[in-house]
């Protein structure tokens, strides 16, 4: 489960990787259209105890045979450490895999934004020996969808205005778009974008305004997301044994969600699998288990316990 506006800011661009054309559209950067988009180890690091790990990698293949590395951070606030750290980000990854190297830098504020967009040059002031250009996608930058039916077109690139613009005055309205919108999505579908919505909001009034609108005119959807809204709006202070109902059902509704992304990604799941997971019903071990379905390749690496 996506938990907080940092991982929603960048994961977004895991479970839909195509957002970034849409993106850079937005951007007018002119960029290939992708055959292929392939999930990469985001774990930079060369000598320990010294880590470094970007939030999101993605190897972006275009016609023609040629690729490049889309590296992606999500960034909420100024922090002048990241912007050597961003250097070695790129010069790390052309050294390694020998393809050309982009950072795109995700903000949910203008100054933070701006912040990230100045170039970062290194070496003599006259004479840098390594500048770095970063994309930079904020509120200053990404149109704010208001429309239901462009939100339609573009069900993640609307999710991720939404995510943009959680603090704007006009939220409410592009929220609204963006239920409406997905009312005409597949259920499945669209639990996983109302989930991504909410944690990308965070802690702001926006957020409720979002579980408002999921707990009334979207109150058919199935998933995590709309179960756990749901079990939030009911009265606290209930039996014991209404309680281990509520927590029942949430398991199930996840461990549903642990399979149906496992299916959307292709990843094989035998029976056996399939069984250990709907029977599970430790939330924390789902909680892991969801997180690790957007990126695992196997079952194995799903049910790792090391």
């Amino acid at each position: 489960m996506v938990s907080s506006p940092h991982e929603a800011q960048h994961r977004i661009f895991q479970e839909n990787p195509t957002l970034f054309t849409s993106a850079f559209r937005a951007l007018g950067v002119p960029f290939p259209e992708p055959v292929a988009v392939s999930l990469m180890d985001t774990d930079l690091t060369e000598l320990r105890p010294v880590e470094r790990h970007v939030d999101t990698l993605l190897r972006i293949d275009v016609v023609g045979g040629s690729c490049y590395l889309l590296a992606i951070e999500a960034q909420g606030r100024k922090d002048p450490e990241k912007r050597s750290s961003w250097a070695y980000y790129l010069a790390h990854l052309y050294a390694k895999f020998r393809y050309p190297p982009v950072l795109l830098v995700v903000c949910r504020d203008k100054a933070t934004a701006e912040w990230a967009a100045e170039p970062i040059r290194i070496g003599l002031e006259k004479h840098p020996s390594l500048a770095v250009f970063p994309l930079v996608l904020g509120p200053h930058n990404v149109p704010p969808v208001t429309d239901a039916a462009r939100a339609a077109e573009d069900i993640p690139m609307a999710v991720f205005s939404a995510i943009t613009h959680g603090n704007d005055r006009d939220i409410a309205v592009i929220l609204e778009a963006l239920a409406v919108a997905l009312r005409a999505t597949d259920a499945d579908a669209a639990a996983i974008f109302a989930e991504f919505t909410e944690a990308g909001l965070g802690d702001t009034p926006a957020r409720e305004i979002w579980r408002n609108l999921m707990s009334t005119s979207l109150s058919h959807f199935r998933g995590i997301v709309a179960e756990s809204f749901r079990n939030e709006g009911r009265e606290e202070g209930r039996e014991e044994g209404r309680e281990e109902g509520r927590e029942e059902g949430i398991a199930k509704e996840r461990s549903l969600s642990v399979l149906r992304m496992l299916d959307r990604r292709g990843v094989a799941v035998s029976d056996a699998v399939r069984e250990r997971i709907g029977s599970c019903r430790d939330l924390r071990t789902l909680d892991l288990w969801v997180d690790r379905a957007f990126t695992v390749k196997t079952t194995d690496e799903l049910l790792d316990e090391g």
